[in-house]
């Protein structure tokens, strides 16, 4: 399998360090191909700007949608994006990692996703109509591929229980795994999460990654979440919202999950 992580952390010592490593060697030992994108150690710009396109004039008004449309057709978007997105189209599997800061993940590594995810590439694809409202929750140019997040977070894992003073971590990560995972396709897995990252001594360390590893060995068979597809007749169009028979009584993120 080929396998690309994209990895956000400043400190290769960190406990987020030490993960990475364990996920890449414990990978390769597998017998998997896999490809790292350490975004603090590549100097990942993070802004989406005009210099993006390779065509962009100074003082020119700038359209985010419309630039980046027309470098990514006529392949004229700067180098670092299109290598980004050559690795994706390689991948049979992404994994997303890094540490929960502010309830999301950190500056550069949405950055990552506001450059690579490119009109024309992770949205902005397929036919508009009343019948089919473009390629996108759960299709797009990356279905048929597999993601999922390793995560990182300060508080214990009550913080982020269903009653939790921080709220349900499945609702904080939502906007991630249905977002910007599944809207362009992919099949996303259940994230690993990590808490109390200050208590992890040598002892937590070595039961974390013998988790972590398990997951690692069954990304290829692990059930995916049930995100409802949005071209799959649960969704009235081109309006958008779920159908008045499905959970009637019920609101919220989790009515998009079967």
């Amino acid at each position: 399998m080929n396998i690309l992580l994209v990895y956000a952390h400043p400190e290769s010592a960190s406990l987020n360090g030490s993960l990475k490593d364990f996920t890449v060697k414990h990978l390769e030992n597998a017998g998997h191909s896999v490809q790292v994108s350490d975004l603090y150690a590549m100097k990942w710009k993070t802004s989406l700007d005009a210099d993006d396109s390779l065509d962009s004039i100074n003082g020119e008004f700038f359209d985010a949608v419309m630039s980046s449309r027309q470098a990514f057709d006529h392949g004229r978007q700067s180098e670092d994006i299109a290598i980004e997105q050559e690795k994706l189209r390689w991948a049979d599997t992404v994994i997303l990692q890094f540490p929960l800061w502010w309830f999301s993940m950190p500056a550069i590594l949405k950055g990552w996703v506001e450059r690579v995810y490119a009109n024309g590439f992770a949205y902005g694809v397929g036919e508009h109509s009343d019948i089919h409202w473009g390629d996108r929750y759960g299709e797009g140019n990356l279905a048929g591929k597999r993601a999922m997040l390793i995560v990182t977070a300060g508080g214990w894992e009550s913080h982020y229980s269903a009653r939790g003073i921080n709220g349900p971590i499945d609702d904080i990560l939502f906007p991630i795994q249905h977002g910007i995972l599944y809207y362009p396709g992919f099949d996303v897995l259940p994230p690993f999460m990590v808490y109390r990252t200050n208590k992890v001594d040598q002892a937590k360390f070595i039961d974390i990654t013998h988790e972590l590893g398990q997951r690692l060995d069954h990304l290829a068979i692990t059930t995916p979440i049930g995100f409802r597809q949005q071209n799959g007749g649960s969704y009235a169009i081109p309006q958008l919202t779920l159908r008045e028979d499905i959970a009637p009584d019920r609101s919220g993120f989790a009515i998009h999950i079967e």
